[in-house]
């Protein structure tokens, strides 16, 4: 920009204030230029004045544009002013008076905690307390919203005004009625709370100053605090100069074409976004034009481009920072805190186990105690800590479980205790595991968040932030949500690695930056052009009439905003035109920055040219998989295993053989699998102790009630939780006592339950199957007159069952059960005195005895039956049946464990001479298998899906 020529001023006359200076786009304003011309406009009015510019002050509107300004003004040679931000300026002249009790902080966690003892002498406040806790914590925060929202736009006004400022809101606000008396209530408390905090902002400094002038360049729409302060000096006699440099998105190109590259692109999906504004930001790299300034619009998408540039190794600053909650250290803490809690699943724990807090702790156990821990939870199905049996834990998991139990139990305080406790305890918690210098040595975050939770330092004496620490009475709930809520307040700004190449930066933050391109991510109307809302309390018609920012100024803002982006030399604007199946359409913005074009007569937006290269890659069908086991075979099979391979031989490889198991879930709410398993556990307990005659003079209905509480504290089920199946068992109790009193009327008694067999098959008969065992637990066998009943509980649906037992060769379970009771010896008859089956026990004499005394009552056709082979039965006993306890009988077990042992005996040998074990692909089997990823079955040439 041209100097102007300075015009003589009388010496008697008063400085004339000039109109404010535009600066309009031009290539004499581009991000890079503008602030020569800023300056040189800047020096040539102070000069025409005669006013000494070293005694003059310019204000700029964010810290980012002292650097650029002042190496511009050194350009000139000239005497500098002093260049700052109103908030520079104000903390260069002294500190912030420190709050008080009670006093608002501006830090919303520890605000939070001083409104509720604001509310708590409110009997509407109360009384809402106690009848919704959720409701009143809502209100909590957004009286605490309402109360900085207030107070800012106060601070912003010169101190002569501010009075005028608090009755002007309490007029608007006893002039409201209708509904919303809640609300009302709240805003009330909000503007008396701070209205009545006596300390002057920082900023009213400012308005004492009296420099020889004042400066204010104005970008991205207008600034309360500078006008007011411009206004102040006006009336005191202070020459001002108001700059301009905001550009009307409408008319941005009235005065000729841009001046540099613009362009826009279409993605289809969220990746393919990601991708693209990748490919962008290295294509104006390559090109020279450094550094690219990529505008964080979309946390989540910038998280994907960050992630695709770190792989180039590109210096990358980020000036959006991450919420400290994000951070690897806030993490490890909070997953402390959750194992802590009452509610606290053994998920919880061994999330926290596994985290460096935890290191010690692994220590004591040694290597593989944690998982074998996690292992011995997943098998068992211990998802409270309460179901946790130490006793049943290898010695080195149970030292770490109980460690760790130790260690926490300082943090798992029932009542309610002040704030200043529970962070001492924590810090004690903390260095008793040597967890504090684990977070000082993590550089991401780690001191900042001891720092922001006053583990590492103590607040000022008499400060409001001590008030609150010794006055707040939190539970241990309120604590952790305390710390969530500080940690998702606190910022961590990742170190730059090397030069800077990539600024992740917000859009406000672009505004007269000499960027060498800016890359924009998500121009489409659902990201780019919705603005937050202001405090709920205040609505946007009492936010225009007290002064606040509007939805419209926030709109305004914006596009004030992207205005200035067209000073950038490049401009790429990407979005996407989809959201799932729905079309997205382009930013309101992004659509009148194209009707500015075509209004100035330079045509649509451009698009841009995708710089990614297409690499054609020729389909490659996988092949049906295919396992060989080089004559391996396992050392015992269960029935679970037998069935793994009759579904799918190569199920059964990757199961059994190379012994591949997919975790379990923990789920902390008790689920069908936990009713079966304490339903297992009830009718076991029921019927040894009606056989072994404990508490005889206990009815059976008691007994079985017994039963059902102790084996829900044994295995660690709350009551609350497991209320349904509760009530599922209350129906189910009489109908299995009338059901059993049936079946003993006919002669069948209780004989065994949970019975651990093991037996050897194939000795004798087949060389290289002879060491291999069958092993399982048999669920209950009953005695009958007619030989033995073998009885699985099962509370599927009796449908399922029966559909199961339809053809007797498919149910595999039943099967290997009779086997394990001594079926099947029909494999090989001329071998059956070196059959090595598990010779009887004591408790199959009680069955073979409770068979005969069951015939013997029968008569003479009952002991005729009896013989030194009884028959054997099998048969699932459903549980769960809406119509009552049913029995659905394998008819003729024994005949079918001799074909199944012929059939496994042949599979067997078959994978022995290492025949291949192929994935069949097919059936129900496939379904819900975890080895599918392994046999990659839906990539398969033909696949059905």
């Amino acid at each position: 920009m041209p100097p102007t020529t300075p015009s003589p001023v009388p010496a008697d006359a008063a400085p004339q204030v000039p109109r404010p200076v535009d600066f309009p786009l031009s290539p004499a304003t581009t991000s890079a230029a503008i602030w020569d011309g800023v300056a040189r406009r800047a020096a040539d009015w102070l000069e025409a004045r005669c006013l000494p510019a070293r005694d003059a002050v310019l204000l700029l509107p964010f810290a980012q544009h002292l650097q650029p300004a002042r190496l511009a003004w050194m350009k000139l040679s000239r005497w500098q002013p002093r260049i700052e931000t109103t908030r520079s300026l104000a903390s260069a002249l002294g500190p912030a008076a420190l709050s008080q009790p009670l006093q608002l902080t501006g830090d919303a966690a520890i605000d939070a905690l001083a409104a509720r003892t604001l509310l708590r002498g409110q009997t509407w406040a109360e009384a809402l307390r106690e009848e919704d806790p959720r409701a009143h914590a809502a209100a909590v925060e957004r009286l605490v919203e309402a109360a900085h929202a207030l107070a800012a736009s106060a601070a912003l006004r010169a101190p002569d005004r501010r009075a005028e400022f608090w009755d002007q809101g309490r007029q608007l606000l006893a002039a409201q009625s209708g509904v919303g008396h809640l609300e009302r209530a709240l805003l009330a408390v909000a503007l008396e709370w701070a209205a009545s905090d006596p300390r002057a902002p920082a900023t009213d400094g400012l308005f004492a100053l009296r420099p020889s002038a004042w400066l204010h360049l104005q970008c991205g729409g207008p600034d309360l605090l500078a006008d007011a302060l411009l206004a102040s000096a006006e009336a005191a006699g202070i020459p001002c100069l108001r700059l301009s440099a905001d550009l009307p998105l409408d008319e941005v190109f009235a005065g000729g074409a841009p001046h540099g590259r613009l362009e826009q692109a279409v993605c289809e999906d969220f990746e393919d976004l990601a991708q693209c504004s990748a490919a962008a930001v290295l294509d104006h790299l390559q090109a020279g034009r450094v550094p690219v300034a990529l505008i964080a619009q979309d946390r989540v998408l910038l998280r994907r481009v960050r992630a695709l540039l770190e792989r180039q190794g590109l210096g990358i600053k980020d000036e959006t920072g991450w919420t400290l909650a994000t951070t690897a250290p806030a993490a490890q803490l909070m997953a402390m805190l959750r194992a802590a809690r009452r509610e606290a699943g053994v998920d919880d724990w061994l999330a926290w186990l596994k985290t460096p807090l935890a290191a010690s702790l692994r220590e004591v156990g040694g290597s593989g105690a944690l998982s074998a821990l996690e292992a011995k939870c997943r098998q068992r199905g211990w998802s409270s800590p309460l179901a946790v049996r130490v006793e049943r834990l290898p010695a080195a998991s149970a030292r770490v479980w109980e460690r760790a139990q130790q260690a926490l139990a300082p943090l798992q305080h029932r009542g309610a205790q002040p704030l200043e406790r529970w962070l001492r305890t924590l810090k004690e918690v903390l260095e008793q595991l040597g967890a504090d210098e684990q977070l000082k040595r993590q550089p991401a975050g780690g001191p900042q968040v001891l720092d922001t939770l006053w583990l590492s330092k103590s607040p000022w004496p008499g400060s409001a932030h001590e008030a609150v620490l010794q006055d707040a009475q939190l539970s241990a709930s309120e604590f952790v949500a305390w710390v969530s809520d500080t940690l998702e307040a606190g910022q961590y700004q990742p170190p730059l690695e090397g030069g800077l190449q990539v600024m992740i930066t917000p859009l406000a933050r672009t505004l007269l930056r000499p960027f060498g391109a800016v890359v924009l991510p998500g121009a489409d109307a659902a990201t780019l052009g919705p603005v937050p809302p202001g405090p709920v309390l205040i609505g946007d018609r009492l936010a225009r009439e007290l002064g606040l920012p509007t939805v419209e100024d926030k709109r305004q803002a914006l596009a004030w905003q992207f205005a200035q982006l067209m000073r950038a030399p490049a401009l790429t604007l990407l979005r996407r035109g989809h959201l799932g199946s729905e079309p997205l359409a382009a930013s309101p913005l992004l659509d009148r920055l194209d009707l500015a074009l075509q209004a100035g007569g330079h045509g649509s937006l451009p698009h841009w040219t995708d710089p990614r290269v297409d690499e054609s890659v020729p389909a490659a069908h996988a092949g049906r998989a295919s396992a060989c086991a080089e004559g391996r075979l396992p050392s015992a099979m269960s029935a679970s295993a037998v069935e793994s391979l009759r579904q799918c031989p190569y199920q059964f490889f990757a199961r059994v053989l190379l012994g591949l198991r997919e975790s379990s879930e923990l789920e902390v709410q008790a689920d069908k699998r936990d009713y079966g398993t304490w339903l297992h556990a009830v009718l076991h307990q029921f019927h040894d102790e009606r056989v072994r005659g404990v508490d005889p003079e206990l009815g059976d209905d008691a007994r079985l009630e017994r039963a059902s509480q102790d084996q829900m504290r044994e295995l660690g089920l709350s009551p609350a939780e497991f209320l349904p199946y509760s009530a599922s068992f209350a129906r189910f109790a009489p109908a299995y006592l009338a059901w059993l009193a049936e079946r003993e009327a006919e002669g069948e008694r209780f004989a065994q339950g949970e019975v651990e067999r093991r037996v050897r098959p194939w000795v004798g008969i087949e060389p290289a199957l002879e060491d291999l065992v069958l092993l399982g637990r048999l669920d209950r066998v009953d005695a009958a007159a007619d030989g033995r009943v073998l009885i699985d509980y099962k509370t599927g649906s009796v449908k399922g069952l029966k559909d199961k037992v339809a053809d007797p060769l498919e149910d595999t379970q039943l099967t290997v059960y009779a086997v394990l009771m001594g079926a099947g010896d029909a494999v090989a008859p001329d071998a059956r005195s070196a059959h090595p089956m598990t010779l009887p026990s004591e408790s199959d004499a009680a069955v073979n005895s409770l068979s005969r005394e069951a015939g013997e009552g029968r008569g003479e056709g009952g002991s005729s039956r009896t013989s030194r082979s009884p028959m054997l039965r099998a048969q699932y006993l459903a549980l769960d049946d809406s119509k009552g306890i049913a029995a659905i009988e394998h008819e003729d077990v024994a005949t079918t464990a001799t074909i199944m042992l012929d059939g496994l005996r042949a599979d067997l040998m078959a994978i022995h001479a290492g025949d291949p074990l192929p994935a069949l692909g097919e059936g129900l089997a496939c379904e819900y298998c975890e080895m599918r990823g392994l046999c990659r079955r839906d990539d398969w040439e033909g696949a059905a899906p």
